[in-house]
């Protein structure tokens, strides 16, 4: 659906203010899942240019595990099948003033159903040092500070 693309310039902004206004604060969860052959889970939406890692928004009476497993059945159809691991938490100030981003780690999972119709464009499994060209630049560091050893960076 690229059509999706071409108004999120145009929407996206207007549900950030609404979201700015009517919650305090808000918290993202993202998940790093691996394939035996080390290769990291990105996704591609069709509603926003570029490779994320998959995740979103914790909802309200959710606890972010919960966000974490519902996402990534809805983005990828993958299915947590042990506790996911948190890696690190992140200010994503430099988009929304009080927006967090926690990251995990899912060490175990299995391939289930996506739930979630027309709102991912492309699932890949790539390696951590052979990322997409169009990676976003928090997917980027969020994988070298896993994969590289370098320390979490406060900010998304």
């Amino acid at each position: 659906m690229p059509w999706r693309r071409g108004l999120s310039p145009f929407v996206t902004p207007l549900f950030h203010r609404w979201w700015a206004i009517s919650r305090g604060m808000t918290l993202g969860v993202r998940g790093l899942v691996t394939d035996p052959e080390g290769r990291v889970l990105l996704i591609e939406h069709t509603y926003v240019h570029g490779w994320y890692l998959p995740g979103g928004g914790v909802e309200r009476g959710e606890t972010a595990q919960e966000a974490l497993s519902r996402e990534l059945v809805e983005e990828a159809g993958i299915e947590a099948t042990g506790p996911p691991v948190l890696v690190s938490v992140h200010s994503n100030h430099r988009r929304h003033r009080n927006d967090h981003v926690l990251l995990f780690r899912v060490p175990q999972w299995r391939k289930v159903e996506a739930t979630s119709r027309g709102e991912i464009l492309n699932l890949g499994w790539f390696a951590p040092d052979d990322l997409p060209e169009t990676a976003t630049p928090g997917t980027r560091a969020r994988i070298a500070e896993v994969f590289e050893g370098e320390g979490a960076h406060p900010l998304w």
